[in-house]
């Protein structure tokens, strides 16, 4: 397995109008292709969950961006009245605003593009991703919530999995009804043990190991095949 070193970790700012979104530019040597993060409800790009996951990326060649989706101001007003971490659609927008940037920047604008989204955030995933198919290469769901794009999902092009808690018994359930509805190279995957948040001894660990082998297969980074990395 061969080295690979951060050669770039920036923070990043994203211009939507008059609206600006924050966000963890992370692009190890080599980096062919980037994960976009969208977080869950009350949530933000300092998930320790989701940071921990971006690591395990970005250890396998994998360059990440986390970013907020919402702006300082509207975190502090979604906190006491809940009004814009189920806006799916707004959140959807946002995420394809973050894509096109990306695909914009000289430094990643020849990066395939995969997303990782964890609870709400994986509803607005997969609709960015059934609105601007042609930018999404992969998808990875983290304890998902697939139904809040139940009416999108036979438009997503992406190969596309869903990692569940074993115990997480009602998302199990959405989790598979949205893989029905999906008519793209899919796959579901319990995590034993696990509940939602993957709190668990070992099961996180096992969202990022699954992430990272989606990801190196459907984004087709052929320098990590090559060099054995799973």
């Amino acid at each position: 397995m061969r080295t690979l070193y951060i050669i770039q970790e920036k923070t990043v700012r994203i211009s939507l109008g008059e609206l600006i979104l924050e966000g963890n530019l992370t692009i190890p040597k080599g980096a062919e292709d980037i994960i976009l993060f969208a977080h869950g409800s009350g949530s933000s790009r300092y998930s320790p969950r989701n940071r921990y996951v971006a690591e395990v990326l970005q250890k396998a060649g994998l360059a990440t961006l986390l970013i907020d989706l919402l702006t300082k101001e509207e975190e502090m007003e979604d906190r006491f009245t809940g009004h814009f971490r189920f806006d799916i659609e707004m959140l959807s927008d946002r995420l394809i605003s973050a894509s096109q940037w990306l695909l914009k920047e000289t430094e990643t604008r020849d990066f395939a593009i995969g997303y990782f989204g964890a609870s709400t955030g994986a509803g607005a995933a997969l609709i960015a991703a059934a609105k601007y198919p042609e930018a999404v290469h992969a998808i990875v769901s983290r304890g998902g919530r697939p139904d809040l794009a139940l009416q999108y999902l036979s438009k997503v092009k992406a190969p596309t999995l869903l990692i569940v808690g074993g115990n997480d018994t009602l998302v199990i359930e959405m989790n598979e009804e949205a893989l029905k509805h999906l008519s793209i190279r899919k796959k579901i995957e319990i995590v034993q043990g696990a509940s939602h948040l993957f709190e668990e001894p070992g099961t996180l660990e096992e969202v990022a190991r699954l992430a990272a082998a989606w990801f190196v297969q459907y984004l087709n980074h052929k320098s990590l095949k090559e060099n054995n990395f799973f």
